[in-house]
């Protein structure tokens, strides 16, 4: 690879795609990593202020009369779900720091919840983004005492004399060491040493004393009085953790399916070693010499959160009615704060299917160009029967309908000055190199261009950035 395409391929998986500016002027990779990593935790993102919530937490809800009043307020709170969903998406695509985002992106799956509570939601969000590129062990720290968790995973109900494993498995099942690398007992004795922890009205952890199991626990072949710290602890402590978080790290930035043992196993010793340092694990895969090998470029498909960020950092667009983000979102089956179950979206080649695939392939078109699209948002299938109120309406019954997107503003022109400079014939094969992080041979180009619109400069580019985007390839990372 040269240096243009190291930075294509770096700036696609540590981020949403290589803008304009980062095209045209590569540099080299230690500098663009300088840029891409922060001095400083990002601050806090907040579409639902602490007033906002006081009028729908449990207090309030108590002090409203009839349970009809009740039901319609906490409707109207659960909508303001979107704000927070809107909030992170605009953020994604503005920020300049998109690996920060990227990254807690990846933590966003890993940590999966679907609450219906965007206050709690938000206070998730932030540990997630606070901790992105952090440590490890304190983010997983944070996260197990959030409310989103505690809640999404039935803490709130695991009580001395009735104790509830959901938290206890999953910490350890899709958290940290993976399935077949513990037994029931060890979710029973992780269940009892995670009693008592809970949170109150506001959202804050707290720890219920009375409820909490103080008696002697065997977990992973110890001993002792443990309780949830401890077992959070000790599951720090072994070395499959690190082997299970690297081999999800290195599917969501390296490729979809062909895992390299060999560079996983180096990767998790250096991880280990350094005590889950996240930023070390990502700077040494991003240095590596096999991370920019030929084979790498395309081995992700993007998710639908990528490809939504991606069309907005890769031309300069405003989406005036950001309704459409979000309805984008149900229509590709990503919605952020709703996973499809406690494991998260599985990713990779599930992305795509016979459906999804036509609708990709024809967005382009529809925001960019004067398309319709007459499809129905994909389905969820939550794992958990508790969970199922939370479908959203769309969702319920859905029939195909006729989706109009409110198309975003394109600002053609500027887009056109970039290109300005270069010769009509040049133009084809450099709009395919920076839109497309894989190739595509000489046949694909020359029937791409066949398709353009050559009544002028400004309709030639429009349109062959669009015949471009509309390509399987722009579907890969």
């Amino acid at each position: 690879m040269d240096l243009l395409q190291k930075n294509k391929l770096l700036y696609s998986r540590a981020g949403f795609g290589i803008a304009l500016r980062d095209y045209q002027q590569p540099r080299p990779i230690d500098a663009a990593l300088a840029d891409l990593f922060p001095l400083a935790a990002p601050t806090g993102l907040e579409a639902v202020t602490e007033a906002d919530w006081q009028q729908y937490s449990p207090d309030a809800m108590k002090a409203m009369g009839s349970e009809a009043d009740k039901k319609e307020k906490q409707k109207e709170f659960r909508k303001r779900t979107k704000d927070i969903n809107l909030m992170w998406l605009q953020q994604m695509v503005y920020t300049s720091f998109p690996l920060v985002e990227k990254t807690a992106l990846f933590w966003h799956g890993h940590f999966a919840t679907r609450i219906n509570n965007p206050y709690y939601d938000q206070k998730l969000l932030n540990i997630l983004r606070k901790n992105a590129l952090g440590n490890f062990g304190d983010m997983l720290r944070q996260v197990s005492k959030s409310s989103a968790m505690l809640q999404f995973l039935n803490n709130q109900q695991n009580k001395k004399l009735h104790p509830n494993e959901n938290f206890a498995r999953e910490v350890m099942e899709l958290f940290t060491l993976g399935r077949g690398h513990y037994t029931e007992e060890d979710i029973k004795e992780a269940a009892r040493a995670f009693t008592g922890w809970a949170h109150d009205g506001n959202g804050d952890f707290v720890f219920r004393k009375r409820q909490h199991d103080d008696g002697l626990k065997k977990f992973l072949g110890r001993e002792g009085y443990f309780n949830g710290d401890d077992i959070l602890n000790i599951l720090l402590e072994q070395k499959q953790t690190a082997v299970f978080l690297t081999q999800k790290i290195y599917r969501y930035f390296v490729s979809d399916e062909k895992t390299d043992e060999k560079h996983v196993k180096e990767l998790a010793a250096s991880f280990y070693k350094s005590n889950y340092d996240i930023a070390a694990l990502l700077k040494e895969i991003f240095t590596a010499d096999w991370f920019y090998k030929e084979s790498v470029a395309g081995a992700k498909v993007k998710s639908p959160v990528e490809l939504i960020v991606g069309y907005q950092r890769l031309l300069p667009m405003q989406f005036t009615n950001t309704k459409t983000l979000y309805s984008l979102q149900r229509l590709l089956g990503q919605v952020l704060f709703e996973a499809p179950n406690v494991a998260g979206w599985p990713g990779g080649k599930n992305w795509i299917d016979s459906s999804s695939l036509v609708v990709r392939m024809r967005l382009p078109e529809v925001l960019l160009a004067t398309q319709d699209l007459d499809l129905s948002p994909k389905d969820t299938d939550p794992e958990m029967g508790e969970m199922h109120h939370n479908t959203t309406e769309m969702q319920e019954g859905a029939k195909p309908t006729n989706i109009k997107m409110a198309r975003p503003v394109v600002d053609w022109d500027a887009y056109l000055a970039a290109w300005g400079q270069t010769r009509k014939e040049d133009l084809p094969a450099l709009l395919a190199d920076y839109l497309l992080v894989p190739g595509i041979t000489a046949q694909q180009l020359r029937e791409t261009i066949s398709f353009a619109d050559h009544f002028t400069d400004t309709d030639y580019i429009r349109s062959l950035t669009i015949l471009l985007m509309e390509l399987p390839e722009y579907q890969l990372g």
